[in-house]
């Protein structure tokens, strides 16, 4: 499988590990907007994220994967390359276990060690990353951000762009709302709703510069 990555920082250097653990695969370009042009150098393409649809007119079967960790950005940079869900890969680390029965989304990243229980589901480019366990029957939307060890019982809903910090707890049942951030370390007992942000244990809501 040829794949392009989109973005050249720390979260672009765990995928692209796991991108080249798998014999078949092969990275062929690598796009960032610290380049200026598009250039090949041995044989790998580098280049803004704006020359994308160079690549796809040189002919190449191509996947793609929005390797940036901010939900934001992954929106943003999906939308203005107006490419469908199904041309980007998903990704899956050899130590990550996932139930049979879960379903992924695609432009999604399993991390290692990630554990993903009967029936959940993880929508589009979103990362489940290192360590994180999503147990049975929650429901992850689009663009949503699991930090390194999070923990999600079971039917959780976490909806689409938000953040769930790292070593974070969500009790079952519970929602977290679209845009909203869960701190690091925090216990969720209680919905947190759309655009807000919760820290703490049990957690509670940061107040609005409005309030």
């Amino acid at each position: 499988m040829n794949i392009v990555v989109i973005g050249e920082g720390g979260h672009s250097k765990v995928i692209r590990e796991i991108i080249r653990s798998k014999q078949e695969n092969q990275i062929v370009a690598i796009l960032d907007d610290k380049y200026t042009e598009l250039i090949s150098i041995d044989g790998l393409y580098q280049g803004p994220v704006s020359s994308a649809h160079q690549l796809i007119e040189l002919g190449y079967e191509l996947k793609w994967v929005v390797a940036i960790g901010n939900n934001e950005r992954r929106k943003s940079i999906f939308t203005k390359l107006g490419l469908p869900h199904e041309d980007y890969a998903t990704l899956i680390h050899e130590t990550a276990v996932i139930s049979p029965s879960a379903s992924l989304g695609h432009g999604s990243v399993i991390m290692a060690n990630a554990v993903i229980n009967a029936d959940a589901h993880i929508g589009h480019h979103t990362i489940i990353n290192t360590g994180s366990i999503v147990e049975h029957d929650c429901r992850i939307a689009d663009y949503v951000h699991l930090a390194p060890k999070a923990t999600l019982t079971g039917a959780v809903v976490i909806k689409e762009g938000s953040m769930v910090g790292a070593g974070a707890t969500i009790i079952p049942g519970k929602q977290i709302g679209e845009w909203a951030t869960v701190g690091a370390g925090a216990t969720v007992i209680h919905d947190i709703p759309s655009y807000r942000t919760a820290i703490g244990t049990p957690a509670i809501l940061i107040q609005k510069k409005s309030e």
